[in-house]
């Protein structure tokens, strides 16, 4: 098995980044190429991959001030990797590279033991929409 590397995204790892999306069941990323490009390499994105050779393993995508405050947005690990370091490794890449003091956060059911691995204050948490909840959720 091939050592996994972290770094910055580029180009050549969108369509990777969308079949991460796609087995999560997350369509926000699966419209289109350009569109995912866009929105991961946007001013004041850090986003990361893993990559295993060619193959793109994880993607962690926060969104910074480059200062104080940063959220991390998403984050996906291959189902048949996980329990390797490969998330907690994007999540420590990201934070060193975005600049931010801190990273607030929203879980998804199930995510919140590996989130609690990380020094944390847990708060509640809302995402509101623009028009009223009628947008696909994801």
């Amino acid at each position: 098995m091939s050592e996994v590397n972290y770094s910055p995204i580029e180009l050549k790892h969108v369509e990777g980044v969308m079949r991460l999306c796609e087995a999560e069941g997350w369509p926000s990323f699966l419209e289109s190429a350009d569109m995912t490009w866009r929105a991961l390499s946007a001013p004041g994105v850090t986003t990361i991959v893993a990559t295993r050779g060619e193959e793109v393993v994880g993607f962690v995508q926060v969104q910074s001030d480059g200062l104080i405050q940063a959220h991390l947005s998403n984050m996906a690990v291959d189902a048949g990797l996980r329990r390797q370091s490969i998330g907690r490794r994007l999540v420590e890449e990201a934070f060193e590279r975005c600049g931010a003091k801190r990273i607030d956060l929203n879980s998804t059911e199930g995510a919140d033991a590996f989130y609690e691995s990380f020094a944390h204050q847990k708060y509640p948490g809302y995402r509101i929409y623009p028009d009223g909840g009628k947008r696909a959720r994801g």
